[in-house]
């Protein structure tokens, strides 16, 4: 029999206060019944003795303290997770939102997951083909990674997102790849553009869509991609798949917390936000890898808007910490009209070294990959150049890599939000512009691979 509490003693913005509680846990799920019968869910975020603090999920207009009922169901926040969760919408409660038929669950499980034994983690090394040449190319995603994309306000970041969603694979196994897609605090019309995007272009069948709207309350944008890592953990490791997850935007994941915290009168750390910030984004962002004993593995794509572009806000700050690099957005590539308008020489993928390669992309593509970085930050130095002391000023060969650096964004870098590159294409493209310098410039290019792939291009 669960025990109902009629001792609710302060209602505070997303927080409630009951008294006189026995045996209840944190992070336990609570259910408050109103007087006109309806149910309003909280889960315990503190326990002092007999008094209990519990956050809700929905709004607490309404409450009527001496009349509502409080129940604690002797479990923590659960999903239930089945293979029938593909080509579905859920909201950021796991509910099904896209007017089909109930799930039926195999089974629940915590959203909180079971910490990875770190001894059990396999090495991230195989690439993932995203079908985009920056990242592909230069940025290279591997199985089991944590790569973020750091974006500005008002840059396109949702159709880099639904880019990759619809094109990334595992070379040599397609069947078994799936994308889990978690939407945080975005508006009505992007959650739209996101669903009809991959229902029209056939993506919905191997994707998961959590979807938290900016009007829901903020405990639920908590625990929108704790949702999402659920259902990615089940498909990965119980399942055996290969799981690709994105979400967008952990900037209002943060602003949510930062909310509950002040709610909670804690003591503010940077910026407003709590000091536990990094802890709990690590507790996200550590459940991507692979492990031994399952041929399936969690790779995260957490897409976050930098606040006034600032590197150093405390959210890209300590994101980049945690993460393995970051791919960073550009408002000067925006401005020219490049799409995906990626900012190469910032951006940076740790793990890039341990995916490419014979047997996994190409022999050529290490060297290919130094030599573009390379050239290209010689040809934007001499572009800086050419706007100081005029075109005439530099040398022929300064000439030829500020054209390089032109051709290279607007054939390599730009390539709009629909075309489906593969890694061949990309190391092709690269090899064509490399061409505009002469031979002797390729100095990160072991001569046998440049023997047989100058000629060839």
């Amino acid at each position: 029999m669960v025990k109902e509490y009629r001792t609710i003693e302060e209602v505070a913005g997303p927080l409630m206060l009951v008294k006189k509680v026995e045996g209840v846990k944190y992070d336990e799920l609570g259910e408050i019944e109103l007087p006109d019968g309806s149910i309003r869910r909280c889960r315990v975020l503190e326990v002092n003795g007999s008094n209990v603090l519990v956050q809700l999920f929905e709004s607490s207009a309404g409450i009527n303290l001496a009349n509502s009922k409080v129940r604690f169901l002797g479990h923590g926040v659960e999903l239930g997770v089945s293979r029938d969760m593909l080509g579905r919408v859920f909201n950021g409660m796991g509910e099904v939102i896209d007017g089909g038929a109930r799930l039926l669950p195999e089974k629940s499980l915590n959203i909180n997951g079971n910490p990875m034994n770190p001894a059990a983690r396999i090495y991230p090394d195989e690439f993932i083909q995203t079908g985009v040449s920056t990242i592909d190319g230069l940025n290279t995603l591997v199985r089991g990674q944590k790569l973020p994309i750091f974006s500005g306000s008002g840059l396109p970041h949702a159709n880099l997102g639904a880019q990759i969603a619809r094109q990334a694979r595992v070379k040599g196994s397609d069947d078994n790849f799936a994308v889990v897609f978690a939407a945080i605090g975005i508006t009505y019309e992007e959650a739209d553009f996101f669903i009809s995007d991959f229902k029209k272009t056939g993506a919905i069948d191997r994707t998961v869509l959590f979807v938290n709207l900016a009007s829901d309350p903020a405990i639920e944008r908590i625990t929108t991609p704790r949702m999402a890592l659920t259902c990615a953990e089940y498909l990965a490791f119980e399942c055996n798949m290969h799981v690709l997850v994105i979400m967008t935007d952990i900037t209002n994941y943060a602003e949510a917390l930062r909310e509950v915290s002040a709610a909670r009168k804690e003591v503010p750390g940077r910026r407003g936000y709590p000091g536990y910030l990094y802890t709990d984004l690590a507790t996200m962002y550590e459940r991507a890898g692979r492990k031994t004993g399952s041929e399936g593995s969690v790779t995260m794509i957490p897409i976050l808007t930098m606040p006034e572009d600032d590197k150093t806000h405390p959210i890209p700050d300590l994101t980049g910490y945690i993460t393995e690099g970051q791919i960073i957005l550009s408002r000067e590539m925006y401005r020219k009209g490049y799409m995906p308008p990626v900012d190469v020489l910032p951006s940076l993928s740790r793990l890039k070294d341990k995916g490419i390669g014979e047997g996994k992309t190409r022999e050529d593509h290490s060297g290919v990959m130094n030599q573009l970085f390379s050239s290209y930050a010689r040809g934007k130095e001499a572009k800086e150049l050419m706007v100081v002391l005029g075109e005439d000023a530099l040398t022929p060969l300064d000439r030829l890599y500020a054209r390089f650096a032109d051709e290279f964004e607007a054939k390599y870098i730009n390539q709009g939000f629909y075309e489906n590159r593969t890694i061949e294409q990309t190391l092709d493209i690269g090899w064509e512009l490399l061409k505009i310098l002469p031979r002797s410039e390729m100095k990160r290019i072991k001569p046998k691979i440049l023997d047989k792939y100058w000629s060839e291009s």
